[in-house]
């Protein structure tokens, strides 16, 4: 991952976005050669030069002040992630330390106890690789597919979705699976470029996923906290559910995600039947020791 071509794109890409008429440009001229904004239209509006402008598209963008970045941002009308995003990739360009640690070490004690705890939601706690790093037994049984005997440790997301045949019928509502799953993976590698964990993790789904190449090359990125999330679990079929994803604070990079159902709701019922199948199944809580350290290397 070049950071001076991942500035180039993401700049570009969220240029051609944009119309005049959004950016509140006349459109003058009928046979524009490029989609959304020209970069002359994008200095005027950040209220940079254009050759500066240009500078800053090609990668250059390790002296930009704080205040270029915010105006560039609003030229751009970049959303919070996107915002966050090009200042990741500047604190990068300009061989500034990131500002967010990463947890070191096996997860605490405590943290498995909340975690286990949540006995009528399934959770689980992911870094930002999205390895599945310890789940309650329903999480562990909602994810049931990814935890195969043979399952390569730590259990990753994105490895099964992409490389494993079972990824589409698991993640049904496959596009919107798909571009979350990649714009997480990208907005970590703005916060972590030199993960050589990410790093790998990225170049065998680039290669081995046409889909995940395809969805990589967009540089969408995103915030996740709260939605919906629809499954095809094979035990107990189709369910969709309210998602909240929770940092944790005492674990800098770690997330908490937990999902629940609406009293009386289908999706509730699909939750009771999911809790009675993990209960035949003896399915027990999962954590992967040691796997928080491998997030600084």
């Amino acid at each position: 991952m070049s950071t001076e071509s991942d500035i180039r794109e993401f700049l570009a890409s969220r240029r051609a976005k944009i119309t005049p008429q959004q950016a509140g440009l006349p459109a003058y001229g009928g046979n524009r050669r490029v989609p959304g904004l020209r970069r002359e239209e994008v200095a005027l509006l950040a209220g940079v030069s254009i050759d500066y402008y240009v500078r800053l598209e090609r990668g250059h963008i390790a002296g930009a002040s704080e205040e270029v970045l915010d105006a560039v941002a609003g030229a751009l009308q970049l959303d919070d992630a996107e915002h966050a995003h090009l200042y990741d990739l500047a604190r990068t360009a300009a061989k500034r330390p990131t500002h967010r640690k990463r947890a070191r070490g096996p997860l605490p004690d405590s943290v498995l106890r909340v975690l286990d705890s949540m006995t009528d939601s399934p959770a689980f706690i992911r870094n930002g690789r999205l390895d599945i790093l310890a789940a309650n037994p329903l999480g562990r049984a909602l994810y049931a597919p990814l935890f195969t005997e043979n399952a390569p440790l730590p259990v990753n997301i994105a490895r099964f979705q992409f490389l494993d045949p079972r990824g589409r019928d698991f993640f049904p509502d496959w596009d919107e699976s798909l571009n979350t799953t990649v714009s997480l993976l990208r907005t970590e590698a703005g916060r972590a470029p030199h993960d050589s964990d990410l790093t790998g993790l990225v170049g065998e789904l680039v290669t081995r996923s046409e889909d995940f190449r395809t969805a990589w090359a967009k540089h969408n990125v995103r915030l996740h906290h709260t939605g919906r999330k629809a499954f095809y679990h094979p035990a107990v079929g189709a369910l969709t559910l309210n998602f909240d994803a929770m940092e944790l604070p005492a674990q800098p990079g770690l997330t908490l995600t937990a999902y629940t159902a609406g009293p009386g709701s289908p999706e509730h019922d699909a939750l009771q039947l999911l809790a009675t199948w993990a209960a035949t199944e003896n399915i027990s809580p999962t954590s992967s020791p040691g796997t928080a350290d491998r997030q600084n290397r």
